[in-house]
């Protein structure tokens, strides 16, 4: 009889958790004052992105959380369309509700996935995006 070998989970840290709320909240803040730009944008995108895929990888079931980090990802392909177009970054007044959502949202949900799967979904999506 074989022994059922398990794959040994690393949780996210507490520190691992603030840099992806740094990475989210400093965007925010600075779009909110007028100072984004599109270095801010890749640093909220991408954690966002991160934490949805990740959560979509383990088959994660946390209510509606998917379909909200959905709607903000949505929002902010918006904002990337809009300052590829004028090279203005911005984040609109309408629009920072629903992005504040998903920063919430990814960061509740931060906490039930691993750190190893957190970097290889954002090798796998750097990879996707340079690609490009």
């Amino acid at each position: 009889m074989t022994k059922k070998r398990h794959t040994l989970r690393v949780p996210v840290t507490q520190g691992l958790k603030d840099i992806y709320a740094m990475d989210m909240h400093l965007p925010y803040e600075a779009a909110r004052e007028g100072h984004f730009s599109v270095a801010a944008f890749g640093r909220l995108a991408a954690a966002i992105s991160v934490v949805r895929s990740a959560l979509v990888q383990k088959h994660t079931h946390i209510p509606n959380a998917v379909e909200l980090l959905d709607a903000t990802i949505t929002t902010l392909l918006a904002v990337r369309a809009r300052g590829d177009a004028t090279d203005v970054w911005e984040i609109t007044e309408a629009e920072l509700p629903g992005v504040l959502i998903g920063i919430e949202v990814a960061e509740e949900c931060i906490g039930v996935l691993d750190v190893a799967l957190l970097a290889k979904t954002a090798a796998m999506l750097f990879e996707q995006v340079s690609g490009e």
